[in-house]
């Protein structure tokens, strides 16, 4: 557990994102290894399937997901408050909440999979594939909560380093099964879901036993579990927001998918590539904003607002430096990069004009990220929410649909487009980081925010606007 509140706050926050920064990236990695091992020994076809059935998956965690935010933010204010009773209720009260919900999504998953992928108008010669892996990754989102979940309350108590060797766990686990169940026994497109859906399972059983006989807070015994409503309502009111968000963030990117496979399997499978290339490389800004995100947290629950700002000047400095770098190593090598998924060169093209656009205007990904982060360490995640729908859905998706097609029908009118193709998505992608980074930097100057915390503390009304 890393107490945020004292001590240089650019070092503080260097020192637990980086922790977290290795875990997303491993997290990451065993995705990315998928898709490597997919493309390259099953075809574009499968890897195009495997891209199609992510934004499907991140629809069913997403709203899970932000609650889980929502949980870490309440267990950070508590700590840094030195509340140990309400810190363990909140633990207990978390994991209840993940698993029920859970449950749900399960059903709903493995009840509605090949309805969704028809919404979304997938190519039909993808379908058999992307709903065999889509229904069996669904079929393990009870390990992947679980496992998710711990990470998420350690994060809270300031321990990002423990979650890091489950993660490691879990990504060479992945690898390895892999190997085993699509280039040795031959399992296909099934063999990739299962391998993940088992090694997460094992590294939560292991996160289990480990935490049971070593942690002092966090206790995995059912008949002791504790619900505490006071803490759940406070819990929703701060991830719900974040996870409604996360679920239209996600619904977005079922429409954009939805615009992508209107283009065909070379692009599906161009995108689902370079995609992951850019999952991978965003990672720093969303990690440095997360651990943001738990340094307010705790200095506003020790009543240390002075600190804040000077958390997020040294975060937006460490983060934007790290996305130049990204940018600049992206584009030299996009081609060796698009190479390590498959060897069509028309695919290979269409994912290096997505990495030539998208990368090049990293630095906004992470100015909107980081403001974000702060106001979620906060406890105002409803503002954020609506800032990430409107530069999403009234600025990304009708862009995506303006600059790529000839002619757009809204209402019955129709509209000229300007005719880009496939191009015309991927400029789509920084005009919506723009102005979600614009909005996000006008809210965090009105000051509003630090008027939502869990734990009440007096602030100056000369400071409100700082």
């Amino acid at each position: 557990m890393r107490d945020l509140t004292t001590g240089s706050e650019g070092r503080n926050i260097f020192r637990f994102a980086l922790p977290m920064l290795v875990g997303h990236l491993f997290q990451q990695l065993y995705t990315f290894v998928d898709q490597i091992i997919v493309g390259r020994f099953l075809g574009k076809e499968a890897l195009a399937s495997v891209g199609a059935s992510f934004p499907v998956i991140f629809t069913l965690i997403a709203l899970i997901i932000g609650i889980a935010t929502g949980g870490t933010i309440v267990i950070s204010q508590f700590f840094g408050a030195k509340n140990i009773t309400k810190v363990k209720r909140a633990i207990d009260t978390v994991f209840i909440v993940m698993a029920v919900f859970s449950v749900v999504m399960t059903v709903v998953g493995v009840s509605f999979a090949e309805p969704i992928f028809r919404l979304i108008k997938l190519p039909e010669e993808l379908m058999p594939t992307a709903t065999a892996y889509f229904t069996i990754y669904a079929s393990g989102l009870v390990v992947f909560f679980g496992y998710n979940g711990v990470a998420a309350i350690l994060r809270g108590l300031g321990d990002s380093i423990t979650p890091l060797y489950f993660l490691l766990l879990a990504t060479f686990l992945n690898i390895g099964l892999d190997l085993l169940f699509i280039v040795k026994l031959g399992w296909g497109i099934e063999g990739a879901a299962f391998a993940t859906i088992i090694a997460q399972g094992i590294a939560f059983l292991v996160a289990v036993f480990y935490l049971n006989k070593n942690h002092e807070l966090i206790k995995f015994d059912l008949r002791e579990f504790a619900f505490d409503w006071a803490i759940f309502k406070q819990t929703i009111r701060i991830g719900l927001p974040t996870g409604l968000q996360q679920t239209f963030v996600a619904l977005g990117m079922l429409a954009l998918m939805g615009i992508v496979n209107g283009f065909g399997t070379d692009v599906v499978a161009g995108y689902t590539a370079a995609g992951r290339l850019d999952s991978l490389a965003v990672i720093p800004s969303m990690v440095f904003a997360q651990a943001l995100a738990t340094f307010v947290g705790q200095n506003i629950g020790a009543g240390r607002i002075d600190r804040v700002k000077k958390g997020l000047h040294r975060t937006l400095l460490m983060s934007s430096a790290i996305a130049v770098g990204i940018t600049l190593l992206i584009i030299l090598f996009k081609t060796p990069l698009m190479s390590l998924f498959t060897h069509d060169q028309a695919v290979i093209g269409i994912g290096e004009d997505y990495l030539t656009i998208v990368t090049s205007f990293y630095v906004l990904f992470t100015g909107m990220f980081v403001y974000g982060g702060v106001m979620r360490g906060a406890g105002d995640t409803l503002v954020p929410m609506f800032l990430t729908l409107i530069s999403l859905w009234l600025i990304r998706i009708p862009a995506a649909l303006l600059l790529s097609k000839e002619t757009v029908e809204i209402f019955g009118v129709s509209i000229r487009g300007a005719g880009m193709g496939e191009a015309g998505i991927w400029w789509s992608i920084p005009t919506g980081w723009a102005f979600g980074m614009i909005l996000s930097f006008i809210y965090y100057r009105t000051g509003r925010w630090k008027t939502k915390t869990v734990v009440k503390v007096r602030v100056e009304p000369a400071t409100i606007t700082g």
